[in-house]
């Protein structure tokens, strides 16, 4: 009797050690796979959901995260005006579900849709915009142009259309230094 009792102890620890040393291999492969997360990955996993992001510049931009890309985010105020935020200037993110998005490969097209060509679709578009620099400083506007790495700015108030005789000055801005872009609205200037 005692070598049947002596030989369940040594079997339950032989289990336990197992058991143990599976649970430390867990953890350490999740450990692994949640640090090759990226923002736009763990982002991905909040579409639909409202956020609060803080923003070098910007502030606080608060919304529902429509869409990620490659550099940027786009977020809906309450008021549905949609604010392109370059990832760049985010600092912090509230409001985080526990979704992650799975990792996925940005194909050809996708790949391509940065923060660049989502400027290129503002200049396309004529849409009078308030673009907010990580200075805080905030221009009002017409996208007119946008190059590699800069985008030039007609300069006027909202609620006037570009023309040339409402266009006070045309500022060309780095595109690193643009934090948030969003859709005008006639109050603003």
């Amino acid at each position: 009797m005692r070598w049947q009792q002596l030989f369940a102890d040594l079997q339950a620890q032989f289990e336990e050690e197992e058991a143990s040393a599976e649970r430390g291999e867990f953890a350490s492969r999740a450990r692994a796979e949640i640090g090759a997360v990226e923002l736009a990955q763990r982002l991905r996993g909040s579409v639909g959901g409202t956020l609060s992001l803080s923003c070098g510049g910007a502030g606080q931009v608060i919304g529902v995260l429509a869409d990620v890309g490659v550099d940027w985010l786009l977020l809906e105020d309450d008021r549905a005006r949609p604010s392109l935020v370059a990832t760049s200037a985010v600092r912090s993110v509230r409001g985080l579900g526990r979704r992650t998005a799975a990792a996925e490969e940005a194909g050809p097209v996708r790949g391509r849709l940065d923060l660049r060509r989502a400027l290129r679709g503002l200049a396309r578009d004529r849409s009078t915009v308030q673009v907010v620099l990580d200075d805080g400083s905030v221009l009002n506007g017409t996208v007119d142009r946008v190059g590699v790495d800069y985008v030039e700015i007609a300069e006027h108030p909202v609620d006037l259309p570009r023309r040339a005789e409402a266009v006070r000055s045309v500022s060309a801005v780095v595109i690193r230094a643009v934090a948030v872009v969003r859709t005008a609205t006639p109050g603003l200037d």
